[in-house]
């Protein structure tokens, strides 16, 4: 299928200079939360990129004052992909029990999360305000990670009686000590925190965001482009090597874990007591409703 950036709703795809692509992410009313729509026109364009050879760098960004509230709980489009969307190999999204469920975690949480960060050319988020839970996975998608200085992180899935969010990054971004302790408390994290712990490469003025990631992006553009793959490549299999991806499918499957236990317990996937009032009011109308996260697994 021939890309064509007109046909993006929820995302912009820019080429602000020369090897250079931006992917925006364009629903700023909802801070840019991600549903199904906004993974496969990300996925779109960044395959776009990828795929174009005067393309050295890509930049993942948010309009708005927050660059991703995570998963997108509205309701408001469908939670569940159709099958000749999905880039992976799961399917059977409207499979009967958990099996549904599953797929869809798998393949737009978990895979599509890992195809993005194995994406062949280096990415740059360009990340301002909030970011949360899911919000995490789209920035640790990324290779460098520039934050304004109000940028500010948090995994409120604890809240939620969750062990995390589904692509487990936590303990290879921060060291395992301080995503213990983040997970525990479900605190901010502050740009600058994360800096120091080496999640975050700059920190820098909000205003001087965009254009201190497009002058990185434009300085990396002036390599030689296969270097630049090979170099990613390289680096991503050192932390492979170290047993990323064997934790992750751990992590992974005790999220699965803690989705049935809250089910069998509050006959709900999630603890949504915890979560504000606007957010508990969606939750509840699309479980009243049977849509979305809240229709009953047995109900096929």
């Amino acid at each position: 299928m021939v890309f064509d950036p007109k046909n993006l709703t929820q995302v912009r795809y820019e080429l602000p200079a020369p090897g250079v692509a931006r992917i925006v992410m364009a629903r700023p009313e909802r801070k840019n939360a991600q549903g199904v729509t906004m993974t496969y026109e990300i996925d779109s364009a960044l395959a776009e990129a990828c795929r174009d050879p005067e393309i050295k760098v890509i930049i993942l960004a948010g309009d708005g004052d927050h660059f991703s509230a995570g998963h997108d709980l509205s309701g408001t489009e469908s939670t569940m992909p159709d099958s000749d969307q999905a880039t992976g190999l799961w399917n059977h999204f409207e499979g009967p029990g958990w099996e549904g469920f599953y797929a869809r975690e798998h393949e737009l949480y978990l895979d599509i999360t890992e195809r993005w960060r194995n994406a062949s050319k280096p990415t740059i988020a360009e990340v301002q305000g909030a970011v949360v839970s899911g919000g995490n996975m789209l920035v640790w998608a990324c290779d460098l990670i520039i934050a304004a200085d109000d940028a500010r992180f948090r995994d409120n899935t604890p809240d939620m009686a969750m062990p995390g969010a589904e692509f487990f990054a936590h303990p290879w971004e921060l060291g395992v000590r301080k995503a213990k302790e983040w997970l525990f408390t479900s605190d901010w994290l502050t740009a600058q925190e994360a800096e120091r712990h080496g999640m975050v490469n700059h920190v820098v003025a909000r205003d001087d965001l965009a254009d201190f990631t497009l002058a990185l992006a434009g300085r990396i553009a002036e390599k030689d482009r296969f270097t630049l793959k090979l170099i990613k490549e390289s680096v991503n299999a050192a932390q492979d090597a170290m047993g990323r991806r064997q934790a992750m499918a751990v992590a992974f499957a005790n999220h699965q874990i803690g989705h049935l236990q809250n089910l069998l317990v509050r006959g709900f996937p999630i603890d949504a007591s915890r979560l504000a009032p606007s957010v508990r009011t969606m939750l509840d109308r699309m479980k009243a409703e049977g849509t979305g996260f809240g229709r009953d697994p047995q109900d096929r």
